[in-house]
């Protein structure tokens, strides 16, 4: 995903560089796509940018004033637990699906040698 337009604006008023602010968008949106499990959908894109301006505001001078209070990191994992939840169910489920494809390759070699 590209860089959001507005990275050089919150690099400016955090007080960071934009390399910096550059790592940390990647960084913000590596996060992100693990959450959801997508990299396309607009929970991404949100999260992403919360994320980032976290990420900015911990590493700059200065915080960035918005509309929703902000809130610490505890508060944001809690927020997101019904999808790391349900990360667990997809991990069993994964695990699930490659165990019933060693059978089904396990079975298919057995059945023609006998």
């Amino acid at each position: 995903m590209k860089a959001p337009k507005i990275l050089p604006w919150v690099a400016h008023k955090t007080g960071i560089s934009e390399d910096l602010a550059l790592k940390l968008w990647r960084r913000a949106a590596g996060e992100a796509e693990e959450m959801t499990g997508r990299c396309d959908s607009s929970d991404y894109y949100r999260l992403a940018v919360e994320r980032f301006i976290d990420l900015s505001e911990a590493e700059g001078n200065s915080v960035l004033v918005r509309e929703t209070p902000s809130v610490n990191c505890v508060f944001w994992l809690w927020r997101h637990q019904s999808r790391m939840s349900s990360m667990h169910l997809l991990a069993v489920q994964n695990v699930t699906r490659l165990f019933q494809s060693g059978i089904n390759r396990m079975l298919r070699i057995q059945g023609p040698a006998v």
